[in-house]
């Protein structure tokens, strides 16, 4: 029996049960998918997964990001039997091969221009924590500095190392400093004003000699922060932030593991700003499907001795082959501008979605990397929200959303808690009489999630509470099958968010903005 089928005594329904019952009693308790989605995957083409127990879905989680051309894109499964066929080892550490070879020149085909003409590759343990630790060991023997500046939200990976760089850990080496956002930015302001005050909160640590921080060995940031809640870091902001670094020889290392290989809507999402880092950590879409980690970095930094970082699975020959064929049919096909461009129009929609509801606070996210976060709406708000929509242009300079929102004037705006002198402004800042947005809702999103599953659509939470609905569908998607998924999106928030609708541990919601308002087409 092939290992994808089911055993042939027992029906679809009990098979999957048993196996999703076996996999609760021998499987840590640390799984997490597998909680939120019960679902038994067998089969998986392009958008769709299969279940075992017959039902289809809409895959909008794509492997955290992994999955660039959706499931068994017939390119990657070329790719990958021309190796099985060739007779080619599979198991070579770091020696050369011609597919090692081949992947590289890809990749270095799409990098900044400086890192292309000059960088040097560490592939990795297959993972991108590992490849963050590589980074953090670079920097480190490079400058003979030893802390770190990360960034508040920040998610780099599972390993001591890059946990202690993320936002929820106490960290003893790390300086945190603050990311820029909008809706909750953390000087209360959002927009261009919050980015320009995050920025000199950096500088000012940096130049102060009493601030306790010493020159670090290195700053690690999120282009956009994917597990921080789909908060996309202001052009200008991180611009500045590489002007701040280049000053003092502090080595920039950009995390681009989720945001690469064009899901941004830029093929490395550092390319929305222009800036070149010192250092990139990749992984996920780089493998195709299969785990490939790697960092690429300026050959000054090139300081380690043979071995100093090293790993038994770091010539992995099938993800390369893989990976090679992945960021060639990307680079060919212009898959980078289709996802800004069709990403934009999702935004547009979704907007106009958040425009109906009270629970949702704020709608962002760059090119097919799209977020939803849900909150508790204040009693009443919904009739005093009506005129306010959230689809404008962006606000240049510093806006966390790059299609800002928000109308002029003193309407108050769904999401967020208004005073008499008016409105604060999902992604484009707030006015004089706001009072800071409304409180996360995990719950709502948590049923959200639920609903969606139920309608055949898979969705991935994040952000802070975990209250942020994420979309990271495949780059291959169809303008049909977009439409599908904001469908059952808009289904499944209607179901949660309509008036009489009852989330255990929240108040019921108010009414829609307008009464009878129809989901959007």
């Amino acid at each position: 029996m092939a290992l994808t089928q089911l055993p042939p005594t027992a029906s679809p329904a009990a098979a999957y049960e048993g196996i999703l019952r076996r996999q609760s009693s021998r499987e840590s308790a640390a799984r997490t998918y597998a909680r939120s989605l019960p679902i038994v995957p067998v089969r998986a083409r392009g958008l769709t997964i299969e279940g075992a127990d017959g039902r289809r879905y809409l895959d909008c989680l794509s492997g955290a990001g992994s999955l660039a051309l959706g499931h068994n894109h017939p390119v990657v499964l070329e790719a990958i039997r021309s190796v099985l066929d060739s007779g080619a080892p599979l198991h070579v550490l770091d020696l050369a091969t011609p597919v090692k070879d081949a992947f590289t020149d890809e990749l270095f085909a799409t990098l900044p221009r400086g890192l292309a003409a000059s960088g040097r590759i560490q592939f990795c343990s297959p993972a991108g924590t590992d490849a963050v630790e590589a980074a953090f060991k670079l920097v480190r023997t490079a400058t003979g500095r030893d802390g770190l500046m990360a960034f508040t939200g920040a998610y780099h990976g599972m390993t001591e190392g890059a946990l202690a760089a993320s936002g929820g850990a106490p960290g003893a080496r790390v300086t945190r400093l603050p990311y820029p956002q909008d809706y909750r930015c953390p000087f209360g302001v959002g927009g261009e004003n919050g980015a320009r005050l995050a920025a000199r909160w950096t500088e000012s640590l940096l130049d102060d000699p009493k601030s306790g921080v010493r020159l670090p060995a290195g700053m690690i940031v999120e282009p956009v922060q994917g597990e921080g809640g789909v908060l996309p870091a202001p052009d200008g902001w991180l611009r500045r932030m590489r002007e701040l670094t280049a000053e003092r020889s502090i080595p920039l290392i950009a995390d681009e593991v989720q945001t690469g290989v064009g899901r941004t809507g830029a093929f490395w999402a550092v390319g929305h700003s222009g800036i070149e880092p010192d250092v990139m950590v990749l992984s996920k879409a780089i493998g195709g499907s299969l785990p490939l980690a790697v960092i690429v970095y300026r050959d000054a930094l090139d300081a380690w001795q043979p071995g100093d970082h090293a790993g038994t699975f770091r010539g992995n020959q099938l993800a390369m082959a893989a990976g090679a064929a992945t960021l060639r049919y990307v680079r060919e096909n212009g898959l980078a501008g289709r996802a800004a461009s069709l990403g934009g129009r999702m935004l547009d929609r979704l907007r106009r979605l958040a425009g109906e509801y009270d629970c949702i606070g704020e709608v962002r996210g760059a090119g097919l990397m799209i977020g939803i976060e849900f909150v508790e709406p204040e009693e009443g708000a919904g009739s005093a929200a009506r005129a306010g929509g959230t689809a404008a242009a962006d606000d240049e300079a510093g806006s966390t959303a790059r299609p800002a929102a928000g109308p002029e004037g003193g309407v108050p705006v769904p999401g967020t808690r208004s005073g008499p002198a008016g409105g604060a402004q999902p992604g484009a800042g707030r006015g004089p009489g706001d009072h800071g947005p409304l409180p996360a809702s995990p719950a709502r999103a948590v049923a959200v999630q639920q609903e969606c599953l139920r309608r055949g659509l898979i969705v991935e939470l994040g952000g802070r509470h975990s209250c942020v609905v994420r979309l990271l569908p495949p780059l291959t998607i169809t303008d049909e099958q977009a439409e599908a998924v904001l469908d059952r999106l808009a289904d499944a928030v209607a179901a949660v968010c309509r008036p009489g609708s009852r989330i255990p541990g929240t108040p019921a919601p108010s009414t829609p903005k307008e009464a009878g308002a129809a989901s959007p087409a």
